[in-house]
């Protein structure tokens, strides 16, 4: 007889959510590790309502856990978090675990809720319901103008290396990329009866677009700007860092940068924390390859420029240099303490001093 049959409430269960894009599948297991039940719902806020009537319906719920809180699952999230529950971010599941007992929507889920309760996961989701998540948007739309921006340049100045003769010798002549494109973009190459017409159609073409994502792109640098110096303008402040370092930084931390514990989890999350690979008799530490490689790059640009013109990370690096490090070691000391200083800032506010 089930649970069901016996309208038996379990005092404490956690339900664990495969997500997907049109359903979630969820299972919920007790403290002891027995499964309770499954249901699949659709990925709406019907179905959001459904899932939470039937968890409650189990008895007493300790936490969720949900598989992609930033991508399928983040609805999901948002939802269950607007209801006060616990909400707890699931990794993919184990492929060795996948390779030795299959795989499923059901047995993912349930493998999801044995996380929590292992208390191998114990991450909180990003919350998404604040101006981090106006400038996460506003920072991938930029960044995808960027790029197809640099695409139009590059296909331009092919064009321009490959076009006619009489053509190209004219083009020379102009100086100054900006301008060069402006005269590209108000050429009238009338009928196309000639190569050199056919030039001048797909230039026109390319440098248009160049000067419309160029305008997009300084459209988004302004308005991120405006939200990154009313969300951390103290950081703004800071030798070498800018706002698209912000941004990238926020970004990684969320609206709610209480789940992140300590300025060593934020320098995990980064990628700038060495690695233990002791055996034996052998104790070393590796570099670690994981974590957010955009947040790592931004750092890596913080530290070239304070290696620059900043006179407390030169003092550090003579240092340093004396001690018997390599340049490549410095700059991995000194990414962690810019992780430092940024967790400070965004994370911690209170406590601002920094000391190399």
């Amino acid at each position: 007889m089930s649970i069901f049959e016996t309208g038996f409430r379990t005092a404490n269960i956690i339900i664990g959510v495969d997500t997907h894009k049109s359903k979630h599948v969820a299972v919920a297991i007790d403290q002891q590790g027995a499964r309770l039940g499954a249901i699949s719902v659709p990925v709406n806020p019907k179905g959001y309502k459904e899932l939470g009537n039937w968890s409650q319906s189990l008895g007493s719920i300790l936490a969720f856990g949900v598989e992609g809180t930033g991508s399928y699952g983040a609805g999901l999230s948002r939802y269950l978090m607007s209801l006060g529950l616990n909400v707890i971010e699931v990794t993919r599941p184990n492929r060795q675990l996948r390779y030795q007992h299959g795989k499923n929507d059901s047995l993912d889920a349930e493998g999801a809720a044995r996380s929590v309760l292992s208390g191998q996961a114990i991450a909180a989701p990003k919350t998404q319901t604040g101006s981090v998540e106006m400038i996460r948007h506003l920072k991938i739309t930029r960044d995808t103008a960027v790029k197809s921006r640099s695409v139009a340049i590059v296909t331009l100045k092919t064009l321009i290396i490959n076009a006619p003769a009489g053509l190209r010798d004219e083009l020379d002549q102009i100086k100054g990329k900006v301008a060069l494109i402006r005269l590209i973009a108000a050429f009238r190459p009338g009928p196309i009866t000639s190569t050199t017409a056919s030039a001048k159609v797909a230039m026109r073409s390319l440098a248009r677009r160049w000067l419309m994502l160029n305008e997009e792109v300084l459209e988004h640098d302004k308005e991120l700007k405006a939200l990154i110096e009313a969300k951390a303008p103290s950081l703004l402040m800071s030798h070498g860092i800018a706002t698209m370092t912000i941004a990238e930084m926020l970004m990684l931390v969320g609206d709610n940068p209480s789940r992140i514990r300590s300025e060593a989890a934020l320098a995990k999350l980064c990628g700038v924390c060495p690695i233990p690979a002791s055996s034996g008799k052998t104790h070393r530490f590796r570099l670690n390859r994981g974590g957010n490689r955009q947040a790592n790059a931004a750092l890596y640009r913080v530290a070239i420029v304070r290696m620059r013109s900043h006179e407390p990370t030169l003092a550090y690096v003579r240092k340093r240099t004396k001690d018997g490090k390599s340049k490549s070691e410095i700059i991995r000391c000194l990414k962690r303490y810019i992780v430092r200083e940024i967790f400070r800032h965004l994370c911690r506010p209170e406590t601002l001093k920094i000391e190399y």
